[in-house]
């Protein structure tokens, strides 16, 4: 059952960093791709109707953490107190600017909340990053490699969703801004991915970094070719099999000096959160499938004024 769970949560961390990576990037973007506040309207509308569906993914991850593992849950989040206070801080800003966006009446106050997304997106995605950095690794450099890659591999993400999701100068934009984050994503992941198998020690987190790596390279070909949905399925590639060798180095001590066994609940705990998570998880999984079907098509500025 410890196992289990562990994977269980690895599955959840991964969903949330390749669901909310592209609304990352596309907050992070918005400043830079768009051109007037239809051109803003049409970047945001892309993430508007499940942006707040991905977040579900972190509340999930955290609570079988705290379920399954409260040793841990209660250890990163004192010990990471503030990064992960920051991290709320740019969640609720990004949030209230998404909502208020199109409510607003005065230009000052949709650059507010512009500006709200952008900050909340840009900090959150860095922190994310340089959280686990330090956890896995532990030093000053690998927070700042760990946050660097992990914005840019949002903005990567981000850009080439947008041009996926998109038509029109917005979606030829997206393309040039995605060639350009991979200039930085990937020889920060070539940096990083090697030091994060290593703190794994398996032969399996090695090839997972390895293959992780590769697909990156993919994606970056992909989005050269205008092969957009190749190439976010490249991308999200990437961010699945990082994570995966993220979690192999957090199998073998998921903090300093704490085993997996000794941070996980009783056994009849975990049974009880088995048959709950069995119950519950296939729903949420076909919703959230079904809406992002019914939210597929590209989006242009035709009648945003």
């Amino acid at each position: 059952m410890v196992t289990f769970w562990f994977i269980v949560i690895a599955f959840l961390w991964t969903g949330y960093f390749v669901l909310e990576g592209f609304d990352f990037g596309v907050g992070a973007l918005l400043p830079v791709l768009s051109r007037g506040d239809a051109e803003r309207r049409q970047m945001i509308g892309t993430i508007g109707p499940v942006w707040d569906g991905n977040e579900v993914w972190v509340i999930t991850a955290i609570g079988a953490m705290f379920a399954a593992f409260p040793v841990w849950y209660s250890d990163l989040l004192s010990g990471y107190y503030l990064p992960f206070f920051l991290v709320v801080v740019g969640l609720i800003a990004r949030g209230v600017g998404l909502e208020w966006r199109g409510k607003v009446a005065s230009r000052r106050e949709a650059a507010l909340c512009d500006a709200g997304i952008f900050t909340g997106s840009v900090l959150s995605a860095f922190l994310w990053g340089a959280i686990f950095g330090h956890v896995v690794r532990g030093t000053a450099a690998a927070t700042v490699i760990g946050g660097a890659l992990s914005l840019s591999v949002a903005v990567l993400h981000g850009a080439v969703f947008l041009s996926l999701k998109t038509a029109g100068p917005v979606r030829a934009r997206a393309r040039r801004a995605a060639l350009l984050a991979a200039a930085g994503a990937v020889p920060l992941a070539v940096l990083a991915l090697p030091a994060v198998a290593d703190a794994a020690a398996a032969p399996w987190t090695w090839a997972a970094a390895t293959a992780a790596t590769a697909a990156l390279a993919a994606g970056v070909a992909l989005i050269g070719r205008r092969r957009e949905g190749a190439a976010f399925a490249a991308t999200t590639a990437f961010i699945t099999l990082a994570t995966a060798a993220l979690f192999g180095a957090l199998w073998r001590a998921p903090l300093p000096g704490l085993t997996v066994a000794e941070a996980a609940s009783a056994s009849y705990t975990l049974t009880v959160l088995t048959w709950i998570g069995l119950l519950a998880l296939p729903g949420v999984l076909a919703y959230q499938a079904w809406t992002y079907w019914v939210f597929r098509k590209r989006l242009t500025t035709a009648g945003i004024s």
